[in-house]
């Protein structure tokens, strides 16, 4: 059973126009509501997998109950802590050409007895958990540390964590020893204070997340890929996209492809690939399915071409 918390879930609104021009009426040709946060979406692409799954969040007001509700319906077991503040709601312009506007709002604030209470929601439910992966910025109310103590509390408990996270929350996660974390390349960049322009930067940046109590790092290139670096050493991959639809939610589903597969080695990256690579193709956040996945296409290298510049998408 992988277990997920998502401390500032959503709900994730997409509006597909074609195209986006400021100041004018749009008119959508489609448009679609699902539960959104990364936990929660690491958790419905575990469910569409036909992989057990619970997602732990907090849920208040008539969008929180929505989401619950959604969150059924694709089979993830929910237990929800009921919070005073609502629950947030997201918006996603899609455009033809595949590129994305999102506007995302800051969420609830939760009390202290509201994250205590998610603390202790999370102990009581990783019994069973052989992951847990904690995702996503944490909502007002809760302190940098709080991922860190996460991490502490399910390592006492036998479980391997997964973190998602950037910033100040994934620097003071580290020295907790999170098993794998899961960076883009901008944030792989903000967590070592510099610009990263080619591969063999990111594979230097990724290892210096491992000193600092990392086990192993597993870093979206988006166009260029993924890269796994941990105590196998340094691997990059690379999966095939025919059309970008939309990119939301795409991070997470490789993060759940890599947990089904292990959450270790090349098998497990090339997982991440499949499933990340499937994501994009999908309009708004539909999580790929076992059929949705291409995994012949996915290309694995233990020996990473480290001058391969890193250009933004």
């Amino acid at each position: 059973m992988i277990l997920t918390v998502t401390p500032n879930p959503s709900l994730d609104r997409t509006y597909e126009v074609p195209s986006l021009d400021r100041g004018e009426v749009l008119r959508a040709t489609g448009d679609r509501v699902d539960p959104g946060g990364k936990g929660v979406n690491v958790s419905r692409a575990v469910a569409a997998a036909g992989v057990r799954t619970t997602a732990v969040l907090p849920l208040g007001g008539p969008p929180g109950t929505l989401l619950a509700e959604l969150l059924v319906a694709q089979g993830v077991d929910v237990t929800a802590v009921s919070i005073a503040g609502q629950t947030r709601s997201n918006i996603s312009v899609a455009e033809p050409c595949g590129t994305v506007t999102k506007i995302n709002t800051a969420g609830p604030e939760l009390s202290a007895a509201e994250s205590a209470l998610l603390l202790d929601t999370v102990r009581s439910c990783s019994g069973a958990a052989a992951w847990i992966a904690c995702c996503g910025s944490l909502p007002r109310g809760l302190a940098p540390e709080w991922y860190a103590e996460i991490v502490a509390r399910a390592h006492q408990g036998g479980a391997r964590i997964a973190l998602d996270t950037s910033g100040p929350a994934l620097l003071a996660a580290l020295p907790a020893r999170p098993d794998v974390v899961k960076p883009n390349v901008a944030e792989l960049a903000e967590a070592v204070g510099r610009p990263l322009a080619t591969l063999g930067d990111a594979v230097k940046a990724a290892e210096e997340l491992v000193g600092l109590g990392a086990g192993a790092v597993l870093a979206s290139l988006g166009a260029h890929g993924q890269l796994l670096v941990g105590p196998e050493g340094a691997f990059h991959g690379t999966a095939p996209v025919t059309a970008v639809r939309s990119d939301v939610g795409a991070g997470d589903a490789s993060l759940a492809g890599f947990l089904i597969a292990g959450g270790a080695g090349p098998a497990a990256l090339a997982s991440a690939l499949a499933h990340g690579a499937a994501a994009v193709q999908l309009p708004g956040s539909v999580m790929p399915t076992p059929t949705d996945l291409r995994p012949d296409a996915v290309r694995i290298t233990a020996a990473p071409p480290l001058d391969l510049t890193l250009t933004r998408d």
